[in-house]
């Protein structure tokens, strides 16, 4: 039988860098357990973060990915008008438009079907933007 299930999912506040949330995220979808095979679709509702899938096993990774894009768009950038909101809200929305905000993930047997050395992450662009909340969607063959 094909169903669909739907949660809210919040994600503790975390500092700027990248976040490794898999098992935060899991942890909070008891549902998916009964998917036999399907679609699990991440959608998060900010414009000041993102989420994406890499690596998850060495920390360098997410140390390195934070200095890249912080490198690439720097707070307080000059040419800049959206400054209302501080000097790293502006860079805070271009890596959210360049991360993106939703992930689709196939699941199989209950679990996402991500790759040995894959994890979801969060990529957090303010300084201390607060809780930061998810809406998942499965669909798929349940058990």
């Amino acid at each position: 039988m094909i169903e669909i299930e739907q949660a809210r999912i919040t994600l503790a506040a975390r500092p700027r860098g990248v976040h490794l949330v898999t098992e935060e995220v899991l942890s909070q979808l008891p549902a998916l357990a009964r998917f036999e095979a399907g679609i699990l679709h991440l959608f998060l509702q900010h414009t000041s973060a993102a989420i994406s899938i890499n690596e998850n096993a060495d920390p360098d990774v997410r140390t390195d990915t934070r200095t890249f894009i912080d490198d690439l768009i720097p707070d307080g950038f000059g040419k800049f008008r959206h400054t209302l909101e501080g000097p790293d809200d502006m860079p805070a929305h271009l890596k959210s438009m360049l991360f993106g905000c939703d992930l689709t993930i196939p699941v199989t047997a209950g679990r996402p079907a991500l790759g040995t050395w894959q994890g979801i992450y969060l990529i957090e662009g303010r300084e201390s933007g607060g809780s930061r909340r998810l809406v998942a969607t499965v669909y798929g063959r349940v058990v």
